[in-house]
């Protein structure tokens, strides 16, 4: 005879096997697609909020997001065939009601209220009324009711009721610090909004800036193309009149191929980038328009390190968040451990009882209760240890977000000083380019040298001119970078690009 033992642990056995070759085939099928899943959705793990979008620049000075829904946006309105003056102000408040991020943050801090609510209504008397009429016979006699005198069946009879029921918690400590930690989360949820519209200006002032930098090099390639082609034809007037070789044609007609080519290129990137900021500020698909502001140059004046710190710390919508979801994981953990605590609760209700309406009395019924837990099997210390690893986690973020502040406001007084610099030097260099390639330009027309110094010049002049675009765009950028580092992105934008 088999030993029953041995056969539990092989039934057990196959039971394991079964349930890993279940979990393999469920991962199989599904882990392949969790990343995209991730992406798409935009919420990331060991993120509790929407993910908070991935601004910043690539090598070209473009808008990099990865699934951001601050890139995006809800289209406002029909396109129309008229051409729409776009000014910097006019973005920044397109982009402030459309922005597809800021959307999900207001929905966000929908959901934190109505979660508020719900723990709030374990606090609240809860009232409800119930009105019924009944009709029953019942079988005594399967009952177990024998006897002589009393009938086996009773009934049909008939009574009706009408009742308001009454119940209210007295003393539940965890549901109160429930309450209040959730009113913390919607306190924090409201932080979350106002940093979103933070991250919208900063999202928005980008993409203006950017397609103001691609609007800039779409004039100065076409102004390149002009300088070539007056080469172009002053070679070729030379050369028919016999006092230039053939090849300072050929070097003019390259020279005039190759700023045609960077203008292609140049409208090119000046029309996508226009398609990118209309998506950020949710501009109907197709509607054409034309930005009215210019790049502008301020020397902006800043506060100290110390200062723009401690600004930043009060200012800060996602640190002022942080805080309130620590104080919120804080209400939690005294909320898992008030369940050692007794509770106590009033129920009573009142109400007609009768054969029928016509023909009834009030009744009522008030009942007090004392829960006083004893053993509930772990339960309360595994609530406990959860609620105090989420409060580490709150207080690391917390910790972390501050020393990422310093770093980035650091970060922003070190590039608004330094672009300043790039600035004055870029725009000095564009002078000095320009008037080397107009003595130059007299040097081949006198027939002192050939066309291959003029041609040297334009390249100069070209640099120069990128430098100087490039620089300007990064100065404005630094200024709006700093104003979202001191937290005073959407009431400073305008202030450091003196927007109109």
């Amino acid at each position: 005879m088999k030993d029953p033992s041995a056969r539990q642990q092989r039934f057990k056995q196959q039971t394991v096997r079964l349930r890993v070759a279940v979990l393999c085939t469920i991962a199989y099928f599904l882990l392949p697609q969790v990343p995209a899943l991730c992406q798409a959705s935009g919420v990331y793990p060991g993120n509790p909020v929407a993910s908070q979008p991935n601004v910043g620049t690539g090598a070209t000075g473009a808008l990099v997001t990865t699934q951001n829904p601050f890139a995006g946006s809800v289209p406002e309105g029909k396109a129309t065939s008229e051409v729409l003056p776009l000014a910097f102000k006019d973005a920044i408040e397109r982009g402030l009601r459309n922005n597809l991020g800021l959307l999900l943050q207001s929905d966000s801090t929908l959901a934190a209220r109505g979660q508020k609510w719900k723990d709030l209504s374990d606090l609240l008397p809860n009232l409800t009324t119930g009105t019924s009429e009944n009709l029953a016979q019942n079988n005594l006699a399967a009952q177990g009711i024998r006897f002589p005198g009393v009938p086996l069946i009773v009934g049909p009879y008939g009574f009706f009721d009408t009742r308001a029921y009454l119940s209210l918690s007295l003393f539940n400590l965890k549901s109160l610090n429930r309450e209040r930690g959730a009113s913390n989360n919607e306190q924090a949820a409201r932080y979350t909004y106002k940093d979103g519209r933070d991250l919208v200006v900063l999202a928005v002032g980008n993409a203006y800036l950017q397609a103001l930098a691609g609007a800039a090099r779409v004039d100065t390639a076409r102004a390149q193309v002009q300088t070539a082609q007056a080469l172009y034809d002053k070679a070729v007037d030379q050369r028919n009149a016999g006092v230039s070789p053939a090849i300072d044609t050929l070097r003019a007609r390259v020279e005039l191929q190759t700023r045609q080519q960077q203008l292609i290129v140049a409208r090119n990137d000046y029309a996508k980038q226009k398609l990118a900021l209309g998506r950020v500020i949710g501009l109907p698909p197709g509607q054409e328009f034309t930005l009215t502001d210019e790049a502008p140059y301020e020397p902006s004046t800043t506060l100290g390190l110390e200062d723009s710190l401690q600004r930043a710390y009060r200012s800060r919508s996602d640190y002022q968040a942080a805080l309130e979801q620590v104080r919120a994981s804080e209400r939690f953990r005294k909320a898992a451990t008030a369940e050692y605590f007794p509770t106590l609760g009033v129920n009573a209700n009142y109400g007609d009882l009768g054969i029928n309406p016509g023909n009834s009395h009030g009744t009522f019924e008030v009942s007090s209760t004392l829960n006083i837990p004893i053993f509930q099997g772990g339960k309360v210390k595994g609530d406990v240890l959860q609620a105090e690893a989420a409060l580490r986690q709150s207080q690391q973020q917390l910790d972390n977000l501050r020393g990422q502040i310093d770093y980035e406001v650091r970060t922003a007084l070190l590039d608004l000083a330094a672009t300043a610099e790039q600035v004055e030097v870029a725009r000095s260099s564009v002078d000095l380019a320009s008037q080397t390639l107009i003595q130059a330009r007299d040097r081949f027309a006198a027939g002192v040298t050939d066309n291959l110094e003029v041609i040297q010049a334009q390249e100069a002049v070209a640099a120069a001119n990128e430098n100087y675009i490039s620089s300007l765009y990064a100065n404005n950028l630094s200024k709006v970078a700093l104003a979202r580092a001191t937290g005073s992105a959407e009431a400073g934008v305008k202030q450091y690009l003196k927007s109109k």
